[in-house]
């Protein structure tokens, strides 16, 4: 006779309740995405595929992804946890197929967090030469630099890391809108007529840009990883959801149309450019803007990592709690309550791979273009799983309509062009490998699961029973929250006494 058996229950742990305001919430998503990142380092690379339609294909990118934002809000504003999005998609589709999107995500997080090291890198080098400084320090020492402060800031507590990634990124996007002005008004109009009339776009030229726009504009669902520590989540963490991608969306439309230009009328091939605004900045006689430019860009890439180890700490805490990585990282700092075990395990993998990777010649460019590629591989099939999970979530709940059924239908196809420009046309070695190297990932996770399960019968319906319970239990206190605010504006009285408990 089979013995069913669950996971075995562990003890939940303690992260800071309702630490994260909506300012916080959006700085974590903001971050993820980085804008300043795109505007420093991708876009030359986007134009060498899209030309003058670059800022068209970040304007897709962003229409498309804001379908899987409607998606994935339709879970955000009825319930709540850490980790949410796999939990989301395990109210929808299963426990196996939330499981395997966690996964996905904790290889999202890994490789754009090894992009954020690398940005972090190059800007670093960009600051150095601009102060009068070369040759200094080794990509090794600014790897190591990037981690070590930034594990201490994550290790420490969350509402550090929000603020600071807050402040950070606000600085560096405010320095960079100020240069761009400058290249916008300096030699007359600032119309272009050939971005206007996107000369030279083509279809065919829209699908494999729009992946490298996924590489800039993936990220918007970190807010929903802070779920447990939100204040009042079912509204803030949808709020951040959407505003992160559209502000980010229109930021990086408009400096694709304001290097586009600024080269075209300096003569300048802006796909060769390995440093874009401090090329144009010389270019236009405003070089006092290429140190705070790279500064910007320094501490930016720094928020970015900071940013993925947050999130993808919350990932696994609840892959550790179901047995599928070491339970030892479902855990909490007691005195901090941050996860700690997941935070170190990541900056520790982190710093191991960059180390390796650019020892075995690996030039520091290369690795952030393909670690930004590897991981928007890996952010479609996340993707993928939250449309289609959204309506069968809300199916499950007799409030499916046609309208979300249109959502999904539209949100699915259209992640279909980044997903096939993938493929076709084939793009250069090693890029075309790219996909095979994150199915033998998925295939991994897959085969261990399965194994677990039949190791243990009942493991994936102890899973789903499991985050079903957390989600509730998340929700209600959210709502507990959300209910004594109010009550507590309604009565002054009362507020005092719910403040003090």
């Amino acid at each position: 006779m089979t013995t069913i058996t669950e996971p075995r229950p562990t003890a939940s742990p303690k992260l800071r309740a309702n630490a994260l305001g909506f300012p916080q919430l959006l700085a974590q998503s903001v971050a993820l995405i980085s804008p300043t990142m795109t505007a420093v380092l991708i876009i030359p690379l986007a134009f060498s595929i899209a030309g003058d339609a670059t800022w068209f294909s970040y304007a897709f990118a962003t229409v498309m992804l804001m379908f899987t934002v409607l998606a994935l809000n339709q879970f955000a504003k009825r319930s709540t946890t850490t980790g949410s999005m796999y939990a989301y998609v395990a109210k929808g589709l299963g426990a196996a197929s939330g499981v395997m999107t966690g996964w996905s995500l904790a290889w999202c997080y890994f490789f754009i967090g090894t992009a954020g090291l690398c940005g972090f890198t190059l800007m670093s080098e960009q600051f150095l030469q601009g102060l009068g400084v070369q040759g200094t320090l080794s990509p090794f020492v600014l790897f190591a630099i990037s981690a070590a402060v930034g594990f201490v800031i994550a290790f420490k507590d969350v509402r550090l890391s929000a603020m600071l990634t807050l402040i950070l990124e606000g600085l560096s996007v405010a320095c960079i809108l100020a240069l761009s002005c400058f290249i916008l008004f300096k030699h007359g109009s600032p119309i272009d007529t050939d971005q206007i009339k996107l000369s030279g776009f083509s279809l065919k030229g829209l699908d494999f840009s729009v992946v490298v726009c996924i590489f800039s504009l993936v990220g918007f669902e970190a807010a929903s990883t802070m779920g447990g520590e939100a204040r009042s989540p079912l509204k803030n963490v949808p709020k951040a959801v959407v505003w992160s991608l559209i502000i980010t969306g229109v930021f990086m439309v408009v400096m694709c149309y304001v290097e586009t230009l600024g080269a075209t009328r300096a003569h300048l091939e802006l796909a060769s450019l390995g440093a874009p605004l401090q090329t144009l900045a010389g270019a236009y006689h405003v070089s006092y803007f290429k140190v705070p430019v790279s500064l910007g860009g320094m501490v930016s890439f720094f928020a970015l990592t900071l940013s993925c180890v947050n999130s993808g700490s919350r990932i696994l805490m609840p892959l550790g709690k179901h047995g599928f990585v070491h339970r030892r990282l479902h855990g909490t700092h007691s005195t901090n309550l941050t996860p700690h075990m997941c935070i170190a395990l990541y900056y520790g993998l982190l710093i191991g791979e960059v180390f390796v990777w650019h020892g075995l010649g690996g030039s520091v460019l290369t690795m952030f273009n393909d670690a930004g590629t590897l991981a928007a591989t890996g952010f479609l099939f996340s993707y993928f799983m939250t449309v289609v999970a959204a309506p069968a979530y809300l199916r499950k709940l007799g409030e499916l309509n046609s309208g979300n059924v249109v959502v999904a239908v539209v949100g699915f196809a259209l992640l279909l062009v980044p997903a096939v420009g993938l493929f076709y046309p084939l793009p250069p070695s090693p890029v075309d490998f790219f996909p095979a190297i994150f199915a033998v990932y998925m295939l991994t996770g897959g085969t261990w699961l399965f194994l677990l399960n039949q190791r243990s019968p009942g493991t994936l319906s102890g899973i789903e029973t499991s985050l079903e319970e957390a989600l509730q239990t998340s929700t209600h206190a959210a709502s507990d929250v959300e209910e004594g605010a109010r009550v507590g504006l309604e009565m002054p009285g009362l507020a005092v006494g719910t403040q003090a408990a």
